[in-house]
């Protein structure tokens, strides 16, 4: 930030002093009822939040840029900078000016960053706000994730690929590492995310343990189960650390440290959460498989179902327990509509407590955290209540923490405002002090007609008047013909014509009362709310456990509404390898069907002894890949606990997902299609084992036909032979060479997506059926995506002219054939020839074409070196 060209006035000196300690920040500096930016911070405020840029003099020939806003707006601004990707320190006046003759005092209360914040705008409601911290460690790494607005606070250690997958998984807004390691981390995990680095004594042993153990007030780790983890700590550490940095220090509700238990779940690298489109559409409108089974309630449901989804189970018995809950709302719909009813009081229960313990909770979310309490009663009875073990369970743990709950609702107003600064926000008769000034208040004019009429009865004065005036406050008139009857405590202050004015001591109190009444009534409300929120804070632990249990129990309703409204069935789940599922759906794409169209249901059997590995062969677009996605998101619906789409399934736990499914290339990363297929698959061969299920989708097509043949073979061949990690696989090809492994080896039959031809015309069947293709009807497609006849017609020619090139080569026996590869086109009584070039037209064309650097052409000059071609020809 340049500064020379700025006066240095006391206000601009406190800014750069600020500004000097957090340089990374947009600077929201709070001047009266205006939060203002300052030089280049204006200049970008001005650019991301469509303010008004101006210059203002400061100082002889100097001037200084500024943008600004009203302050009550903060909330609609400060979220555009924080998902522009800037840090935003907001600095605040610390006393009131009114009190000060000198320069206001401020500081930066606190520094928001894309990580760390806990303003609803921000926030998404069904997404955690994850803040991750890496250290790196040589070959082994710690990480750790914390959710500020929840209290969410994670950890683990592993290998590059393992962070990789967690980072994938938990989508961090912030990754926090050391001074020095952006391009390591770049290498490893890419340039996606929103980064930030901190000085390298943050991420040493004893900083982190002296913050964890601080903060948790414990002596050592083993309680939360996370002491074997020494470079996961290091980076829990480094996360509280930030947040002193960033001035978050009331963290109250982060009350534990977990361990992500990766021994618990399935393993789904990012290439399979990508190509199954579990969170998102690769495609533009498409829909996810989160989208199709998400019909939770509360934000807290939908936040944990994003990470069920991505972190199927493989116990039996946990998955079993899941399918118990959601059979057992089929079975009792009243149930169900208790619960369902219930859930929508509830609001963002976890979010909520979050903010009493930073002390940012509105009145209205304490009154929306008293509803939630009182919602939960009904459920706790009724999970109690249910014939289901896994619900009395969670109506054990559901705490109504009536003790809190009676008292908000006897201390606070049942609509008050969003801001205790407002008023109205405390009830009649809990504060009597507050009760007395408001009837001063707001009966002030009543209670001086009480004094007045009660002083004309015991006076005798039927014209005694009280009044105010700005020079002595309240007082009493009387007529000159009735001062005679005054009392002798009244004291005069003045003297009229016809009259006399007196002042009292009751009035003297009454004025001062009256005078600060409303002031002091805003004064008193916040303190009594800020006591009641104080005592609220005690509850965290116990509202944060309520939380968890409603978020599970709307999981499991939600996977039950959309199985009655899908027409899912229960999968059977056992610790085997046979995966069986009859009449199998894929559960996004029949949803995506026209009105009236039926999606096709296929059967699917995987074993590890008879049919370890399917090899599906048929046409383009003939349902091949969906079939390879469809088995595997039946496979994880199952183990997420969730009902599936097919008349039958029997699931054998599946401990692993590898997909290798399309083409992704990373051209920007200077890598081929083929580079990221092979990478891709060598990921999945390193990492088998017997209960891995395998998707291979056209696997070789980035290369060389018989290279892509062979490659492919050798892939199948190794898992097939593998004796300790016989994967379950499907394997998609075109190559129709691989249906001979069949005869070769025992555990791989050939299957086919079927199709029929009519007319020269193809069907599309989509139906799976025993035995291999030998035609993938390709120049049927292109026909079908609008190809030139023309293109389509010589496509036809050149394909026949291909077949019987190769029925010639096997009749010779290998013999060389002396047919020509592709023959003259008659046309028109002319003859064309690329192999007889004596016209001279045709060999200016081949000399065109051999100059041409192929490799290095655009689409659009390759189109006008055609069209220059097509001008030769024209011209002859």
């Amino acid at each position: 930030m340049n500064t020379k060209k700025i006066a240095q006035t006391p206000m601009m000196k406190q800014f750069f002093d600020l500004k000097k300690k957090h340089p990374n920040a947009v600077m929201l500096f709070r001047c009266g009822d205006f939060y203002e930016t300052f030089s280049s911070d204006a200049v970008l405020a001005a650019d991301i939040l469509g303010i008004t840029l101006t210059r203002r003099a400061n100082g002889k020939n100097t001037y200084v840029e500024m943008a600004g806003f009203p302050h009550h707006a903060l909330d609609t601004y400060l979220p555009k900078l924080v998902r522009a990707g800037k840090r935003v320190a907001i600095c605040d006046q610390l006393e009131d000016p009114k009190t000060t003759k000198t320069l206001v005092k401020r500081g930066v209360t606190e520094l928001v960053t894309p990580g760390v914040s806990i303003n609803d705008n921000i926030l998404n409601n069904k997404e955690n706000n994850f803040l991750a911290a890496i250290y790196f460690n040589r070959s082994i790494y710690g990480i750790s994730f914390l959710d500020i607005s929840t209290g969410e606070f994670l950890t683990a250690e592993g290998n590059s690929d393992y962070i990789d997958k967690l980072l994938t998984n938990f989508a961090p807004k912030e990754v926090l590492f050391e001074r020095g390691k952006k391009t390591q981390f770049e290498e490893l995990f890419g340039n996606k995310f929103f980064t930030y680095e901190l000085d390298d004594w943050v991420f040493t042993e004893q900083t982190a343990h002296e913050k964890l153990l601080s903060h948790f007030q414990v002596a050592n780790f083993k309680g939360f189960g996370v002491d074997h983890l020494p470079n996961g700590l290091i980076a829990a550490g480094s996360i509280l650390q930030y947040l002193d940095i960033t001035q978050h220090h009331n963290i109250s509700h982060i009350t534990t440290l977990s361990r992500i238990e990766e021994d618990k779940f399935v393993r789904l690298d990012k290439f399979t959460i990508r190509s199954l489109e579990l969170l998102n559409s690769m495609n533009d409108g498409g829909s996810s498989l989160l989208q199709v089974i998400d019909k939770t309630i509360t934000p807290m449901g939908g936040r944990l179902l994003k990470r069920w989804v991505v972190f199927p189970l493989k116990e039996v018995n946990a998955i079993n327990n899941r399918l118990d809950v959601v059979d057992y709302f089929f079975k009792q719909p009243s149930f169900k509509e208790i619960i369902t009813d219930q859930l929508h009081l509830i609001g963002d229960l976890e979010r909520i407590i979050s903010k009493v313990a930073v002390g940012r909770v509105s009145p209205r979310e304490v009154v929306q955290l008293k509803v939630a309490l009182q919602a939960i009663e009904p459920i706790k009875k009724a999970c109690l209540n249910a014939n289901d073990a896994s619900l009395n369970r969670i109506g054990d743990q559901l705490n109504l923490c009536e003790k809190i709950r009676d008292r908000i609702d006897k201390e606070i107003e049942n609509d008050p405002p969003m801001l205790v600064n407002k008023g109205h926000v405390i009830c009649s008769g809990v504060n009597e002090e507050l009760d007395d000034l408001r009837k001063i208040a707001y009966s002030g004019k009543d209670y001086l007609l009480q004094i007045q009429q009660r002083e004309i009865e015991e006076t005798g004065i039927p014209s005694l008047k009280i009044a105010y005036n700005n020079v002595f406050g309240y007082y009493i008139e009387v007529r000159n013909t009735h001062k005679d009857k005054v009392p002798k405590e009244w004291i005069r202050k003045q003297t009229l014509v016809s009259a006399e004015r007196y002042i009292t001591q009751e009035l003297k109190v009454y004025e001062e009362k009256i005078l600060g009444a409303e002031e002091k009534i805003l004064i008193l409300e916040a303190k009594l709310f800020e006591e009641l929120v104080t005592d609220l804070a005690e509850y965290i632990s116990a509202i944060q456990l309520n939380a968890n249990q409603i978020a599970a129990l709307d999981c499991l309703l939600s996977f039950s509404s959309i199985a009655q409204l899908n027409k899912y069935i229960r999968p059977v789940i056992q610790d085997d390898d046979v995966l069986s599922i009859q009449q199998g759906r894929h559960p996004v794409i029949e949803k995506e069907l026209p009105l009236g169209e039926q999606y096709i249901a296929n059967d699917v059997y995987l074993d590890n002894t008879t049919q370890q590995i399917i090899m599906i062969t048929g046409p383009n677009m003939s349902g091949k890949s969906a079939l390879l996605r469809q088995t595997a998101l039946i496979t994880l619906m199952a183990q997420i606990g969730c009902f599936v789409p097919a008349e039958s399934a029997q699931i054998g736990l599946v401990d692993k997902i590898f997909t290798r499914v399309g083409a992704s290339d990373n051209i920007s990363m200077g890598e081929s299609t083929f580079m990221v297929e092979m990478n891709e698959a060598a990921n999945i061969l390193n990492n088998l084992s017997s209960r891995s299920l395998v998707l291979f989708d056209e696997l070789g097509r980035g290369t060389s036909t018989y290279d892509g043949i062979s490659i492919a073979w050798a892939i199948v061949e190794y898992i097939h032979n593998n004796p300790n990690n016989r994967a379950k696989t499907l394997f998609a090809t075109h190559y129709h060479e691989l249906n001979e492994m069949e005869k070769s080896f025992d555990r791989i039959k050939n299957y086919n997506v079927s199709v029929k031809e009519i007319d020269n015309k193809v069907i599309f069947l989509r139906k799976l059926k025993r035995g291999g293709s030998e035609h993938s009807f390709g120049i049927h497609v292109a026909k079908m995506a609008g190809m030139p006849p023309s293109i389509v017609k010589r496509s036809n020619e050149i394909l026949a002219q291909l077949e019987a090139v190769n029925r010639s080569g096997e009749e010779s026996n290998n013999k060389k054939s002396k047919t020509p590869l592709i023959s003259q086109k008659q046309e028109d009584g002319v003859q064309l020839s690329f192999f007889q070039l004596d016209d001279p037209i045709l060999s200016q064309i081949r000399d065109e074409i051999i100059n041409l650097d192929v490799n290095n052409l655009t689409p659009l000059e390759a189109l006008n070196k055609l069209n220059d071609i097509k001008k030769i020809i024209k011209g002859r």
